[in-house]
């Protein structure tokens, strides 16, 4: 290992990619960390644009290639020391998640163990939190395992739910904190760790 020798973050994006955007600026000109991939289960998610607009080679995948391991031999081939989850809507197989231990972190927009588990993203999340009358949600970011959002988490946020709010004044007020929050815990976990979490044994 030279001193030259980065370590490489490999980013799931679903949508618009938001997320996916801040990490590849935090990430661009950084001195340890690189993004080397972008990968998408969905052929018109604009973050593959935004992976293209700063020279990162991008992938998408279907169900099929998912399951038949497919995606897991590319993934490994970037050597990723990271695997963000950056607005990923699909579980992955447990055999995915076996191959990367510690190495897969999701960003979940409320504060898990509250408001997770199958269906729970985006607009979906909110609306159930305003529901709920909750007098404040946040985000979670957590490592991954194979069951929607049920690994350890990593860090947590919070902010208050105003008696006014709808989903996007909601969503928004959250989104501030994934974009300013997910960078900083990335960078904070590939720089002190050397990707060996402090995480209990099962």
């Amino acid at each position: 290992m030279g001193t030259s020798s980065k370590k490489n973050i490999v980013i799931f994006a679903s949508g618009s990619g938001s997320n996916a955007q801040r990490l590849l600026e935090q990430f661009e000109h950084h001195p340890h960390i690189q993004v080397v991939a972008l990968f998408s289960n969905n052929p018109e998610a604009f973050a593959l644009q935004r992976a293209h607009n700063y020279g990162v080679p991008t992938a998408v995948f279907d169900r099929a290639g998912l399951k038949a391991g497919d995606v897991q031999a590319q993934v490994q081939a970037y050597n990723p020391d990271l695997i963000v989850l950056a607005g990923f809507l699909w579980l992955l197989p447990a055999s995915f998640v076996q191959a990367f231990p510690n190495k897969i972190i999701n960003i979940h927009p409320s504060l898990l163990p509250k408001f997770g588990g199958k269906g729970m993203h985006g607009q979906h999340v909110h609306q159930a939190v305003i529901n709920a009358q909750e007098a404040e949600t946040g985000i979670t970011i957590h490592y991954v395992n194979e069951h929607y959002d049920e690994g350890a988490p990593i860090y947590q946020e919070r902010c208050p739910v105003q008696a006014d709010d709808t989903c996007e004044t909601l969503s928004a007020r959250v989104l501030i904190l994934e974009h300013k929050h997910l960078p900083r815990v990335v960078e904070e976990l590939l720089s002190s760790d050397q990707n060996n979490p402090e995480t209990p044994a099962a």
